[in-house]
């Protein structure tokens, strides 16, 4: 079986003329474009966005060895419902939309639901978002779809591209991060998941779908802080093996500054991790 680092890092060193050929995503600027069951193009980024409020803004990573976290999946989560409110401030417009990306080809058919890990393990984490509009109204009512890796840097479903799960037998048949939310009426949701695992060619990342109806307002990306990155592939159990990621934010041909996470450490090991995302 061809090495996972080979074989997927192919997939994003496509020509950008390449992506014209993804569905909408290309043709439209803002991203907009493909369905909860559609697939797209290469795993990467379809335009740049401006910078601002609406972008996710700086992380604050923790500190500390990769061994506080805690492991093992979602199960290792005490009370994540009891997380301090990572969007107790106002934001002043307007709101920068976030860069738009493809779905790209490891995109497949989705569930709603707020665990989407499966039980699979990793480093847990509480991803909340914060969907607004261009004057930084909160956007509610609108479907939120994320999807990534696992531990192992592998996705899942049967309808993703070969090259996303390797043929991996387990992959192929879960539907592993993977899932939808609804925006309530401050555009809020929240997904429990476990930090991604990497591949070769791109950095840790999460994607991300915003749909109202069947329109799509916008496909991005989001990311890590890098020192939060290295801490944790070097000394996390469910991480160290897979050694560090061949690919960084600053040599990622699809990072963007703007779309990177705040996180911080809840006092049962887990990690939030937050943004707000203007569409």
């Amino acid at each position: 079986m061809p090495n996972r680092r080979e074989v997927i890092s192919t997939l994003v060193v496509l020509p950008l003329a390449s992506l014209a050929a993804c569905a909408d995503d290309a043709a439209d600027p803002d991203g907009a474009g493909g369905g909860a069951t559609g697939t797209g193009g290469a795993d990467g980024a379809g335009g740049a966005g401006g910078t601002g409020q609406g972008g996710v803004g700086g992380g604050s990573s923790s500190t500390g060895p990769g061994t506080d976290w805690a492991s093992g999946g979602t199960s290792a989560m005490d009370d994540p419902d009891a997380y301090p409110d990572p969007f107790a401030d106002d934001l002043v417009a307007p709101c920068a939309p976030m860069p738009a990306a493809t779905l790209g080809p490891c995109y497949a058919a989705t569930l709603e639901r707020r665990d989407i890990s499966e039980g699979r393990p990793g480093l847990p984490v509480r991803l909340a978002l914060r969907i607004v509009d261009g004057g930084c109204a909160p956007r509610a009512g609108v479907v939120v779809d994320v999807w990534h890796t696992s531990n192992r840097g592998l996705y899942s479903g049967d309808d993703a591209a070969s090259a996303c799960t390797l043929g991996d037998e387990d992959a192929i048949a879960a539907r592993f991060f993977r899932g939808t939310q609804t925006t309530d009426a401050e555009g809020r949701v929240a997904f429990d998941t476990c930090y991604p695992g990497w591949y070769g060619g791109r950095t840790i990342h999460f994607h991300v779908s915003i749909r109202e109806g069947a329109a799509t307002l916008r496909t991005t990306q989001l990311f890590f802080e890098q020192a939060l990155t290295q801490e944790i592939f070097a000394a996390h159990p469910d991480y160290a093996p897979s050694g560090q990621p061949d690919t960084t934010n600053q040599s990622d041909a699809f990072y963007f500054v703007e779309s990177v996470l705040e996180t911080e450490r809840m006092l049962d090991g887990a990690m939030l991790a937050h943004g707000t995302i203007a569409v």
